[in-house]
């Protein structure tokens, strides 16, 4: 029994997620790099209905921080041989837009395939963004990617002809001046929710104080 609560243990901390941070700065990565933090940003979980032992909806989500963007960046101008002065300037640009939304690659399966285009007349899901607080934001964008690329299907795993692909934007500050992702945050919920049921993917993350440490 105590060999088992040894092995219990033990995958339960090699699943645990890696430690993540939103602080901005530079990053020291390669383009060996991307699939670490691919997988440090990235979460799934699903909603199951035991009573007709039937997915409800399974949903994967990659947080395109400022570090997961510093890595697509390193990997992405190692792929297609950019020159450096362009991937410096595709990297400035996708910095920017991490300082003015939170932007999320998401995709999903659910119950009903047409009910789980977030876009349809049909959609049965409202997505949020949910702070420490309590505070909840509705994207500000959600764009359904129909005909995902090869460089969407090798970046992001997740994707598959059984599931549908989105990618949402969340306003970094709201209409009141309101931080969505306060600073100082330990986490952030991306919460799908709806007749049919609730998923929620939470992303924690270290503290400055932490990091100094």
């Amino acid at each position: 029994m105590r060999a088992l609560l040894l092995v219990l243990l033990a995958s339960v901390s090699a699943c645990k997620p890696a430690p993540i941070t939103l602080e901005s700065g530079p990053r020291g990565f390669t383009d060996d790099s991307y699939d670490a933090v691919y997988e440090a940003w990235t979460r799934s979980e699903e909603s199951f209905r035991w009573i007709d032992l039937v997915d409800i909806l399974y949903v994967t989500a990659t947080f395109e921080s400022w570090e997961f963007r510093w890595a697509y960046v390193v990997r992405y101008a190692h792929d297609y041989s950019l020159e450096p002065s362009a991937r410096d300037e595709m990297l400035q640009a996708s910095l920017a837009q991490a300082q003015e939304e939170h932007s999320f690659f998401v995709s999903l399966a659910g119950f009903d395939y047409r009910e789980s285009n977030l876009t349809g007349k049909t959609n049965a899901w409202r997505v949020l963004l949910i702070d420490p607080s309590g505070n909840q934001t509705v994207p500000s964008t959600m764009e359904r990617i129909r005909r995902p690329t090869a460089l969407e299907k090798v970046y992001f795993p997740s994707v598959s002809p059984y599931r549908h692909a989105f990618r949402l934007a969340f306003p970094a500050v709201d209409d009141d001046g309101r931080a969505t992702i306060p600073p100082g945050a330990d986490h952030v919920i991306l919460r799908f929710t709806g007749a049919r049921g609730r998923v929620d993917l939470r992303w924690d993350f270290e503290s400055p104080a932490s990091q100094d440490g």
